[in-house]
């Protein structure tokens, strides 16, 4: 009998049902309050005047007015870069112990964003909210008791000017309480290795001394283990090795698009859980099975505000023009995309992370990623996002009878007209292209009736090329670093889709 799961799971069904009154509108009056009290002294407080903000009679509103938006390159170049010179209390106090670094899907050069103890303690925060969520879900008592796979970055963290750099998966792996180590796998030393192939060999050859219940990550990346693991013990599916695998805890992109690949991997099914941590902080996660939505953080940390995505709010280049409406938690809407704004206890502030969100339940602050700001793609009025890509790339798995694993996406113009252009990965290359892409314009057509009418006018006709999926992980080798937080690029421009172009014929 599972003693000590048993305990365990009652003690996080009882601490659940004792957090879960919070009001997520109130709870984010008092984060932003106490963000603003605590940066009042810094220069980025001095500068903005938080201490005015916050005797005004309706905080949220003066704070949205008097503050302007930041992308990082703003915020950076007029705020963090004075943290790389030494500089303290810059726009949260005292110096931050760690930078994240985050190419995200632009490319080679990475951001650096800071990370302070407070974030890491709000991580860690979020991280335990998840794990007595888990009360919600019908988990069996020794599910508790096994060990968790967290497959992210290196957490062999690089020394630069008094603080650490990596990324964010990296340094909170290496922050775990020392309590969660012994259900840590794949454990320090294998979790420090830099160079993700020889981690991931690491991992396969120790695979079957550990009792994994639970995978945490990427799906692509995860994908890409398992089936270095199963590979490597010549087995059927990942069961043969970890029977008792029952939860896999999805980030940094959409599950629905893998969930064909990464159930073939399966001897049975499991629980799949969202999650949503950026190098910014832990912003949202699956709270319950009910839905795939995930609850957003909001009681630690992190203040949220919501930008209507329309056009005349959005630049060309994915930010925000000056006078863009803003909504805060007690006042957004069902059916609306909005463009996602937080203020962290790192000191971002209004800061746009990139990412376009849209509400399942506002009682409850449920969100699910819609896409992100420069990877939607408008070119004469198509109005395609991410998760409109992602429903059609499903509907193509499940109509053709194949996995693809990974997509990109690009406007092309062919003899002055417009077509899209797409790359799909999947092992499945000798189906016809041809009519893959009549698939893929009519399951666009009847989700999106921008996209349908474009189609109709200057949108003349839809490409598909299918590749190995082997050359997206390759592309993301060349460009940037397998594992990790790395994620494919969804849509591209012109010019770094010409780079692409040449990357796969050569």
């Amino acid at each position: 009998m599972a003693i000590l799961g048993n305990i365990i799971k009652g003690v996080i069904e009882i601490t659940d049902k004792l957090a879960s009154d919070n009001d997520p509108a109130i709870a984010q009056k008092r984060v932003l309050k106490e963000l603003l009290e605590k940066a009042m002294n810094t220069e980025f407080g001095t500068h903005y005047h938080f201490n005015t903000i916050l005797k005004s009679k309706n905080v949220a509103t003066t704070f949205s007015k008097e503050i302007p938006f930041f992308d990082y390159n703003k915020m950076n170049s007029e705020w963090w870069t004075k943290l790389h010179d030494g500089l303290e209390n810059i726009t949260w106090p005292g110096s931050p112990d760690y930078f994240a670094l985050s190419s995200g899907t632009t490319g080679k050069t990475s951001k650096r964003i800071p990370v302070t103890n407070d974030m890491l303690d709000a991580i860690k925060q979020a991280g335990i909210n998840q794990v007595l969520a888990l009360s919600n879900f019908d988990l069996p008592p020794y599910f508790f008791e096994k060990e968790i796979m967290m497959l992210g970055s290196s957490t062999e963290l690089k020394e630069q000017n008094n603080h650490l750099e990596g990324e964010i998966s990296g340094i909170s792996a290496s922050n775990i309480p020392f309590w969660f180590r012994p259900y840590y796998k794949p454990g320090k030393e294998i979790a420090q290795i830099d160079d993700w192939d020889t981690r991931v060999k690491k991992i396969a050859k120790n695979a079957k001394n550990w009792d994994i219940g639970a995978l945490s990550g990427i799906p692509s990346w995860i994908e890409l283990m398992l089936q270095e693991v199963i590979r490597y013990h010549n087995v059927n599916n990942i069961h043969d090795i970890w029977p008792n695998l029952q939860v896999y805890t999805s980030g940094g992109v959409a599950f629905d698009s893998y969930e064909k690949s990464f159930n073939a991997l399966l001897g049975k099914p499991i629980t799949i859980i969202d999650t949503y941590l950026a190098s910014e902080g832990f912003i949202a996660f699956q709270a319950r099975p009910e839905t795939s939505a995930m609850q957003l953080v909001t009681n630690n940390g992190i203040y949220f505000e919501f930008v209507p995505f329309k056009p005349e709010y959005i630049k060309e280049d994915g930010s925000l023009v000056p006078n863009a409406e803003v909504k805060t938690l007690a006042e957004v809407e069902l059916d609306q995309d909005y463009v996602l704004v937080i203020s962290t206890v790192s000191g971002a502030w209004r800061y746009l992370i990139g990412d376009t969100i849209e509400f399942t339940d506002i009682k409850r602050a449920e969100i699910k990623i819609t896409g992100r700001t420069k990877f939607f793609l408008n070119v004469v009025g198509s109005q395609l996002s991410v998760n409109k890509m992602n429903d059609a790339v499903k509907e193509l798995q499940n109509h053709f009878n194949i996995k693809i694993t990974e997509y990109t996406i690009s406007a092309k113009r062919i003899d002055g007209a417009y077509y899209h252009s797409w790359y799909l990965g999947t092992d499945n290359t000798e189906i016809d292209a041809k009519k893959i892409a009549e698939a893929l314009d009519n399951a666009l057509k009847k989700a999106n009736k921008n996209y349908k009418v474009a189609r109709s006018k200057a949108l003349k006709g839809v490409h598909v090329k299918l590749v190995k999926a082997s050359v997206f992980h390759d592309w993301n080798d060349d460009n940037k670093k397998k594992g990790g937080q790395v994620k494919m690029e969804r849509v591209m421009g012109e010019e770094k889709f010409a780079k692409w172009e040449k990357f796969v014929n050569e």
